[in-house]
């Protein structure tokens, strides 16, 4: 069988998308919601919403975690899809996954697979509704997922954090000089490790891990128990933006360090999946990861997981944004005169408004949705 356009289709029947990507992708959280709740009842789906019992939008509106389902309730398999893990990375998560809720092909592909999908809108909806990359406590949900029992110092973030985020913004002289300092005496990867790695010594520094489990946590372990504990196989992408090449998704392992588990991931997506554990990701190594979740609410299901991280900017650009950002919400975020540009700055750090980019990165998560279908329906 052969595409028109003389490619192979691929296998299970799949037909190709023409929708427009662009038009799926929103300008703020409350229109991504809007989107996405539409597009999920247009398809039918079983919708259940986590309203925050206290956090508002910037104009009093609610936030939410909202799940779309679709597909046998007690199908063996599933496939888990999430957005805005770190708040303002959600503009493209959630255009993906309003994209693929509009894609009649990929609909189609996942009612013949027989595979149910989940798809979780807006996992930190507080960070996506205010231009931030953190929980509404400033808490790094992909750093949130440890045991809070036994919380480890991180002497080298403890090292940095004074001229990461710096006392004024923009930064002094000196203060950029020593991160030049530090870059020529350890590299500029041992700075992205320190920095990024997670941490949960100061609350209002970057990558805070937090001392507690985050109330999106909270409702992802219950989201993973209910839906997924009684499942043979869960496939898991988790939608990011921030690192890498403009527009080109790596396929970052989301597992831990088991060669039998990274291996079966790339069986699923392929020889390019990358690992932190084997240093072949533009991502440092993370502490208090969301994949921990599936393995502990789910111990009896064979678990299979990526992180889709989408590239926009440059890496010194994006930290950049994130220090601002930072600063800004250590003054209080109200009545600064940078604040305008700054919220803006975080927003093009992490979401490249064009439909260009928007096309690219709907291709790539379509891609690596069917890969996984195909995969768990073989």
């Amino acid at each position: 069988m052969t595409d028109p356009r003389g490619s192979p289709a691929p296998a299970l029947g799949w037909t190709w998308s023409n929708i427009d990507p662009a038009r799926h992708f929103a300008g703020d959280y409350a229109q991504a919601r809007a989107k996405f709740l539409e597009g999920a009842a247009h398809r039918n789906a079983k919708v259940e919403s986590h309203t925050h019992p206290a956090a508002r939008g910037p104009n009093g509106e609610a936030l939410a975690i909202d799940i779309a389902f679709m597909g046998a309730a007690d199908a063996p398999r599933a496939l888990l899809i999430t957005s805005a893990t770190h708040g303002v990375e959600g503009f493209c998560g959630s255009g993906c996954q309003v994209a693929m809720l509009a894609d009649d092909a990929f609909v189609a592909s996942v009612e013949r697979s027989g595979v149910a999908l989940l798809l979780v809108h807006a996992l930190n909806p507080h960070g996506f509704a205010h231009l931030s990359r953190t929980t509404e406590d400033n808490v790094d949900l992909n750093r949130n997922f440890r045991d809070f029992s036994h919380l480890s110092r991180n002497d080298e973030y403890l090292e940095v954090h004074e001229f990461i985020v710096p006392a004024t913004w923009p930064p002094q002289a000196q203060n950029e000089a020593r991160i030049g300092q530090y870059v020529a005496k350890h590299g500029a990867f041992a700075l992205q490790q320190a920095v990024s790695g997670g941490q949960c010594d100061r609350a209002d520094g970057l990558f805070f891990g937090g001392t507690r489990a985050a109330w999106s946590q909270d409702v992802m372990r219950d989201v993973l128990r209910r839906m997924g504990a009684s499942r043979r196989q869960l496939a898991w992408i988790d939608i990011h933006t921030g690192l890498g090449p403009s527009g080109h998704g790596e396929k970052i392992y989301a597992g831990p360090d088991d060669p039998a588990m990274y291996a079966r991931a790339r069986a699923f997506w392929g020889a390019d999946v990358t690992s932190i554990w084997q240093g072949t990701s533009t991502s440092a190594r993370l502490e208090g990861m969301l994949f921990y979740a599936a393995i502990e609410e789910c111990p009896k299901v064979e678990y299979t997981g990526i992180a889709l991280e989408f590239g926009t900017r440059s890496y010194m650009d994006v930290m950049n944004a994130l220090r601002a950002r930072q600063w800004l919400l250590n003054q209080g975020d109200d009545h600064v005169p940078q604040r305008e540009a700054i919220l803006r700055g975080i927003r093009d750090a992490f979401y490249v408004d064009t439909d260009a980019w928007k096309a690219m990165v709907y291709g790539q998560a379509r891609a690596a949705s069917l890969q996984a279908l195909a995969a768990l329906s073989s």
